[in-house]
């Protein structure tokens, strides 16, 4: 075993002991000794994705057999470009969320810190894995502290968002489970590399298989099973729903590159059916936003309609195509996260979210409104942000695999996202500041405005630099979409990745 190989299990490993430590001793601890547990781990994670993503940059897949056993009994983690882009991508996120919870004391509750390195580690599984049953293993570990998290806190709305999210996502997990019975009997293993190309000839096993796709969907949040997540992270507590947002959904689109990439290695009969979802989810998720009246909820509808365009990425299906999804999961994920770190702290210190109660804030909360207003003309797309790249070279992508509708559709839901940005800001930032308490008309006058507290810019440091990082990834995104480029040649044509998987 050389020394990357080994490497591998640390992702996952590290992070689940640092919870175990956290869960037994953390009532010891002080707050400052557990955040220094918390932040080292993750740092450390991160550390070792920088590793295996410069050892896999050029094209190696780097395997691990965990026990030694042969091949079909043993767990394979299998690191590739594409899985360890998503690794470093989520390092940072969680550098940044941990950050975000301590400098708003959002991890005051024992619970927050060990159930959220627990969920790291399920996601991290989930990129390593090269097994569709210990998908599903790792899957489960990452949900099982997220239906934690998200019933933290009281309230009838927070109760019934954790009753739906847990509703749903026991519903995913039963149909991939059953999926995974029906892939075993039709093709007698459920490892990657033996199923590479497979669902191209056997019709039988590309139903079970889809079967899987379909329960990802669910997870993904893809139209029309996406309904339940602006409903569920609308009402989760504000960090939370940070730390939800890219990680959770973005296991599923992950894993719907992964399989079919490699199971149906790219089979272009079903991709208009991933486009016609693409599109759907693209549409329906700007105008469910457009019809919003509170930030959080714009904000979790925009989740909807970016993640359609990860998966047009997917629909187009060409080396372009590919890097162009990947290089826009790798900026969404960190601009989502700064919008609603902002959102979260505009909720925490003006008692409100709803566009109609506030207003004013850029005056006295300049750092609140750069953090915004950076992250959401990104997410709109506008140039030299990141999201301005990815949306140029998706739309490139599209059109030079003959996709001009969806190239079209793109450019117009752009359009629309920037329209629901400018409303938030209008709503929030724009204007006149609401009168304080006490001073004349009062904070609940006739016109039913609450007053806009200063947001300190501490708590919207996280945000910040996740926003300038956005602004870096445009200026400069030639390594970014090189590493992205790599990822999809490895997507494209998986002989490579199935072959180190099946040995």
């Amino acid at each position: 075993m050389t020394g990357l190989e080994a490497l591998l299990i640390a992702p996952i490993a590290v992070p689940l002991a640092a919870s175990g430590a956290l869960i037994l001793f953390g009532i010891r601890m002080t707050a400052a000794a557990r955040r220094a547990v918390a932040f080292s781990t993750v740092v450390a994670g991160t550390a070792v994705a920088a590793v295996l993503l410069a050892a896999t940059s050029d094209g190696q897949v780097i395997v691990q057999r965990l026990g030694g056993w042969p091949d079909g009994i043993a767990v394979p983690l299998v690191a590739d470009a594409f899985g360890t882009v998503m690794l470093l991508v989520t390092g940072v996120l969680g550098i940044a969320c941990l950050a975000y919870a301590a400098l708003n004391d959002a991890d005051g509750d024992r619970a927050f810190l060990p159930q959220s390195l627990l969920l790291l580690a399920g996601v991290n599984g989930a990129y390593l894995t090269g097994d569709l049953f210990n998908l599903f293993v790792f899957i489960e570990v990452m949900l099982v502290p997220s239906y934690v998290l998200i019933a933290t806190g009281r309230g009838p709305d927070r109760i019934a968002a954790s009753r739906l999210y847990l509703t749903v996502n026991l519903l995913a997990s039963t149909v991939f489970l059953a999926g995974l019975g029906l892939v075993y009997g039709v093709a007698g293993t459920v490892q990657l590399g033996d199923l590479a190309g497979a669902a191209a000839d056997d019709p039988a096993l590309a139903a079970a298989t889809a079967v899987i796709l379909l329960a990802l969907s669910v997870k993904a949040a893809l139209v029309p099973v996406h309904n339940w997540l602006p409903r569920a992270y609308g009402a989760a507590p504000a960090a939370v729903t940070v730390l939800f947002s890219g990680l959770l959904t973005k296991v599923g689109v992950y894993a719907l590159f992964r399989i079919y990439a490699v199971v149906y290695d790219g089979d272009p009969r079903f991709l208009p059916i991933i486009l016609v979802a693409a599109l759907l989810t693209m549409v329906i998720g700007v105008l469910g936003a457009v019809g919003a009246g509170g930030m959080r909820t714009i904000l979790t509808f925009h989740m909807v309609s970016q993640i359609g365009y990860i998966v047009l990425g997917l629909a187009i299906f060409t080396p372009l195509g590919l890097a162009a999804a990947i290089f826009f999961m790798v900026q969404y994920v960190l601009v989502k996260a700064a919008l609603l770190m902002v959102a979260g702290a505009v909720e925490q210190h003006a008692g409100t979210g709803e566009l109609a109660r506030l207003g004013g804030l850029a005056a006295h909360s300049p750092a609140a409104a750069v953090a915004f207003a950076v992250s959401a003309l990104s997410l709109a797309g506008i140039p030299p942000l990141s999201g301005f790249v990815g949306k140029l070279v998706l739309v490139v992508g599209a059109v030079d695999a003959g996709r001009i509708v969806a190239a079209l559709v793109a450019i117009g839901v752009s359009v629309v996202t920037l329209l629901s940005m400018l409303k938030i800001w209008n709503g929030v930032f724009w204007g006149d500041r609401a009168p304080d308490p006490g001073e004349a008309g009062g904070s609940a006058g006739s016109t039913g405005t609450v007053v806009s507290l200063r947001v300190p810019a501490r708590a919207v440091a996280p945000a910040l630099a996740l926003g300038g990082l956005s602004l870096l990834l445009g200026l400069a995104a030639e390594p970014l979409l090189s590493l992205c480029l790599v990822a999809a040649d490895g997507l494209v044509d998986a002989t490579t990745y199935a072959g180190a998987v099946g040995g």
